[in-house]
């Protein structure tokens, strides 16, 4: 557990606790009881929360008031003020301050005013003042400072207000305004919030001034007006909503008139999660223009896939019993498929539900069942689910011509267990059946529009867990070795000739090979006969609890030939592809992992992925991994976040003074071995010079065989302050694996901020 430092000690006192006791102390004090003290020579006035430092002090007991001169210094709340004169009402905190310099906890920045005003412990004002969160060097103006005519801090609302306001970044003034409104922490505070800055190929030059809306507690509002050199003006918004029983937000996106494009663009994005009475719903929704929006706006699109984008409605109740529990459940899914004018790269729709509906009974495990069955260990005991579902499927307007039409389908999944076992080993004999009844809207090739099918599944899943105290590289150890077997036996049943609305392959891997279907869905399943066998052994550090080094194999075996296959075409070799799989993590600094499928008649490799991360301190790590899946995909890709030159931040003296700053390098880079061309990558530079940061770099996205959109990133960091630019910090961190923002113990803004 690592300590955090705070700029605060102490609490406040409790309400009603008292007025506390006031305690002055110097080299030499004259008083009269209940009148006045005198005090002179290292002076110290405690009261509270508060303490004050001074050559000299006087306080008039009568009216509280204290004058204290020379070098004065109040710390209150861990704020802190210096300078030559104060005057002040000590109770109530209110006075004024002669020249004073200050230092602000909450934001962690310092400057000078003319006069600072105290109206009470929370609310402050100074006159001709400056801010600035870099460190105070004589005779040197900060790398960036806001001066303004007046300024006003409500440090219980976290506002400050500054009037003839001006932002100097290296002396330079890069923004003005009359009146300007900003929070003195992360906390929210309507305003506006810092320009953002985007370049790219497609778009040109993009500049937007997003204005902050503070409804309420649990609502607030983001409006972005925009304008693009290439194409035009519009306008960004975004309400967000926590009420007691709903939640959400809603993005809206509008480019009235795009020169480019020539008509108007827009973009429509819903999320909500909330309930009705007993009924739980969610709703996700997005919506774009035209099929070209992914390509040309694509900043706008938050779908993981930007050409397929959807429109989910779900409702579900759940009740539970003494003997299970019992989901009821609806759902309205469509899509919105952007197909654009190539025909090669268009792409088959998924089949919409309109609607589904569903009932699931999970039975609870009940002892009592099988109790005269006994074999040894835990006893068996009865688990059993039953899933009844119907489902409408069609197409949405823009799917592709030649795709199947839709239907209506009715089905039954069930399947009861009697898992066994004990502490170390588990044997779960289980039957399972998929039937499933079909309308459908066009006929099959001989004629039929209605048909049914019944699958049953019988398995054996049997598992041991063995583990030993060892060594490795001289350190102490508890290693596991982990076998298992999965015995499977479907029955073929012809399949091809029925519809497929969602069915699909899973993925071949550790989980699947350890399931008795290779299809996700419900329209197809696999007709195995098969036996799934492997080992996994595990070196877990018996000091620190954490795995130093797994390695696995698992293979399955055919005892006859499989006809249902996800390509169509019987599988007649007895043995599967032998996956292998090992990582490890030797010290804090390297990390690394396989996964390996391996073809025993061909003796090569199918498909293979090897990453490995090296991490020897903070803002240093370097990644490479390699991606092989044959006939399909080779690629390469490098990673990193690394110093450059200077010295960091968190290498300088106490004063945080530096002569310079620390240049740092990150980035991702793709590059398609198959295609002999860069992918999606983004590189750039960070500069820290310790109270501000820039960040500048490219990030070049493919959106198409050969079209790509390649966007300049610019970003500064005022550290206390804000973010101007585009957003490269999301962008790196989104990008970069084990990045680590340079300022995270600096500020408290957050890393997704514009």
């Amino acid at each position: 557990m690592t300590l955090k430092t705070s700029r605060m000690l102490g609490a406040p006192l409790k309400p009603g606790a008292g007025r506390p006791a006031l305690a002055i102390s110097a080299r030499q004090i004259a008083a009269q009881t209940e009148q006045q003290a005198e005090a002179e020579g290292e002076v110290e006035l405690r009261y509270g929360e508060m303490l004050l430092n001074a050559d000299k002090l006087s306080y008039r007991v009568a009216d509280d008031f204290a004058r204290a001169e020379g070098q004065v210094r109040i710390n209150h709340n861990g704020n802190i003020f210096t300078g030559p004169l104060l005057q002040m009402y000590v109770s109530r905190f209110e006075g004024e301050f002669l020249t004073p310099s200050f230092y602000l906890a909450a934001t962690g920045g310092a400057g000078k005013a003319k006069i600072v005003r105290f109206q009470d412990s929370e609310h402050l004002s100074a006159t001709d003042g400056s801010y600035s969160s870099c460190p105070v060097v004589d005779n040197r103006e900060p790398a960036w400072q806001i001066t303004a005519r007046e300024l006003r801090l409500d440090l219980a609302g976290n506002e400050g207000q500054a009037e003839g306001a001006v932002l100097r970044f290296q002396g330079v003034p890069i923004l003005a305004a009359p009146a300007l409104s900003f929070p003195l922490s992360s906390a929210r505070k309507s305003g506006w919030l810092p320009p953002n800055i985007f370049l790219d190929n497609r778009s040109g030059f993009e500049l937007g001034v997003p204005y902050y809306w503070n409804i309420a507690p649990q609502r607030d509002a983001t409006i972005a007006p925009f304008v693009m050199t290439k194409r035009g003006v519009g306008v960004d918004g975004e309400f967000r909503y926590l009420e007691p029983g709903h939640a959400g937000q809603i993005n809206i996106g509008l480019l009235p008139k795009d020169r480019v494009f020539g008509d108007s663009r827009w973009s429509l994005r819903l999320a909500n999660d909330g309930r009705l009475g007993d009924w739980r719903y969610r709703l996700n929704s997005e919506r774009v223009s035209d099929d070209d929006y992914w390509k040309d706006l694509s900043r706008r699109v938050e779908s993981q896939t930007p050409r397929l984008l959807p429109s989910d409605f779900r409702l579900a109740r759940q009740r539970e019993l003494s003997w299970g529990v019992i989901d009821t459940y609806a759902r309205l899914q469509h899509w919105q498929t952007l197909q654009g004018t190539d025909a090669l790269a268009q792409f088959d729709s998924p089949y919409q539900r309109s609607p589904q509906l569903g009932v699931r009974v999970t039975t609870a495990a009940d002892e009592a069942v099988l109790d005269s069955f006994r074999p040894w260990g835990r006893k068996a005991r009865l688990e059993g689910s039953l899933e009844l579902e119907y489902n409408r499927f069609d197409l949405p307007g823009s799917a592709l011509p030649a795709q199947a039409r839709g239907g209506q389908r009715m089905h039954a999944l069930g399947h009861v267990a009697a898992p066994v076992g004990g502490e170390g080993w588990w044997f779960i004999p289980r039957v399972a059946v998929n039937a499933a009844a079909y309308d459908l809207d066009r006929a099959l090739d001989d004629g039929r529009r209605r048909v049914n099918r019944v699958i049953p599944t019988f398995s054996i899943d049997h598992g041991w867990v063995f583990e030993r105290d060892t060594k490795l590289f001289g350190r102490a150890m508890r290693q596991s070795l982990e076998p298992r077997l999965l015995y499977v036996n479907t029955p073929y049943r012809e399949q091809l000739s029925l519809p497929n609305f969602d069915a699909a392959p899973k993925d071949f891997n550790f989980d699947s090979i350890y399931t008795d279907n290779q299809f996700s869905g419900v329209d197809r399943v696999s007709d195995l006969h098969s036996l799934s066998f492997g080992a996994t052994s595990r070196w877990i550090s018996a000091s620190q609890g954490g795995e130093v080094l797994r390695v696995g194999a698992v293979q399955r075996v055919l005892f006859r030939d499989q006809r249902v296959t996800p390509d169509g075409q019987p599988v007649t070799q007895r043995f599967s592809d032998l996956l292998l799989a090992a990582a490890a993590q030797l010290d804090e600094r390297w990390w690394a992992e396989s996964t390996l499928q391996l073809n025993p008649e061909t003796s090569r490799f199918e498909r293979s992925v090897v990453r490995a991360r090296y991490s020897p301190g903070p803002y240093k790590t370097v990644s490479v991994a390699y991606r092989l899946a044959r006939a399909q995909s080779e690629q390469v890709e490098f990673a990193w976040q690394w110093p450059i030159y200077g010295t960091p931040v968190t290498q300088r003296g106490a004063n945080g003074q530096s002569c310079g700053g620390a240049w740092y390098s990150a980035g991702r880079v793709q590059y398609s071995l198959r295609d002999k061309r860069l992918t999606d990558s983004v590189a750039g530079f960070e500069y820290d010079a310790g109270c501000w940061l820039l960040r500048f770099g490219v990030e070049r996205l493919s959106t198409g065989r050969a079209e790509t959109n390649t966007r300049m990133m610019l970003q500064l960091e005022l550290v206390g302050l804000s973010q101007l630019g585009s957003n490269a910090l999301k962008v790196l961190k989104d990008n970069v694996p084990g990045y680590r923002r340079l300022s995270s113990d600096r500020s408290a803004s957050s890393d997704f901020l514009p």
